[in-house]
């Protein structure tokens, strides 16, 4: 079971991995992040798309509602900080989300593991739902459209497989 803020079902849904991950996982998260999912789509936006694709897929989210998020800052918004509270709340395996100013914030407030949605692509591969080389190549397809190539979290995702070379399957 997943917990997933709007930036890591963004960047799923950018690469349109957001089916298989919910037919592989028990993805869920909070009514704050249908807010913003929805809010995200009423603006020009380049996440437009994919927040509508996301909503397009709301069926097969479990959606939370979280009266009191308790924990937002400078780093961490209200839609981060209702899944803190659902993390918490819930018996989930990991948080995720792709604001890697938020994480090191995040992961002290919840017993799981607080991740980037890229461990779930890898987790994808380890089911056998897309290939080594498809995910490699969703990531570099992420990367680029949401402006990741030259930032941490680009660095942190090509971690995740670099065991393995690209095509070595």
């Amino acid at each position: 079971m997943l917990v997933a803020d709007t930036s890591a079902l963004v960047s799923l849904a950018t690469v349109d991995l957001l089916p298989p991950v919910l037919a592989e996982f028990d993805v869920q998260t909070t009514e704050t992040v249908i807010a913003e999912l929805e809010g995200t789509v009423e603006y020009d936006d380049p996440a437009e798309d994919a927040a509508r694709r996301v909503l397009r897929h709301r069926e097969h989210l479990t959606v939370h509602t979280v009266d009191d998020p308790r924990f937002e800052s400078s780093r961490i918004d209200i839609g981060e900080g209702s899944c803190a509270v659902l993390a918490r709340d819930e018996a989930v395996d990991f948080l995720l989300t792709d604001d890697l100013r938020a994480l090191p914030e995040l992961q002290p407030l919840v017993a799981v593991r607080a991740a980037i949605s890229s461990i779930v692509v890898n987790a994808l591969v380890n089911r056998g739902a897309i290939t080594r080389c498809e995910a490699r190549m969703k990531l570099e397809e992420m990367a680029d459209a949401r402006d990741w190539l030259e930032a941490p979290i680009y660095r942190r995702a090509q971690r995740l497989f670099e065991d393995e070379p690209l095509g070595s399957e």
